[in-house]
């Protein structure tokens, strides 16, 4: 899309286009527009109730809530600016941003098919990635963690 607009107006963003092509670029919009809210859309919403464990859900879904709508004013507000300044190339913008968000579910996110939310806390503690970021709280740990301690403490 933004190659089809780019071709025609350039960079200066100056010129006519004829009818056919005008409802051609609003139609590849409206692809664009049904295929995010089809796949990506959605996505915003369906990761977060997946993968927080129950223990931080309700806090943690308060906090995504908040931070999409701040993001989703924010790109409302900046919108007009962006296309003013990148004109065609907004458009590889965010396509850009796609692929970034793409990358990171595909080699960040662990798989929950199948996974019961009371067992999402251990799904993150196996992670190759999260499981620097993830504090053990089990009973297990914590008298492991005090024997080391009181070990130190006696030598």
């Amino acid at each position: 899309m933004g190659t089809f607009i780019g071709l025609q107006f350039g960079m200066s963003g100056t010129g006519a286009i004829s009818e056919q092509y005008a409802m051609c670029i609003v139609l590849f919009v409206c692809v664009y527009v049904a295929g995010f809210a089809w796949s990506w859309g959605p996505m915003g919403w369906l990761i977060p109730s997946e993968i927080y464990p129950l223990a931080v859900r309700t806090a943690a879904m308060s906090v995504t809530v908040a931070v999409n709508m701040f993001f989703t004013a924010f790109i409302g507000q900046i919108f007009l600016t962006l296309l003013c300044h990148l004109r065609f190339g907004l458009f590889y913008f965010f396509g850009g941003w796609v692929l970034l968000m793409t990358l990171f579910i595909a080699m960040l996110l662990p798989e929950t098919k199948n996974v019961p939310v009371e067992e999402m806390a251990h799904i993150w503690k196996k992670h190759w990635f999260w499981r620097k970021f993830v504090v053990d709280t089990s009973s297990d740990a914590r008298s492991a963690e005090m024997r080391k301690r009181i070990a130190l403490e006696m030598s």
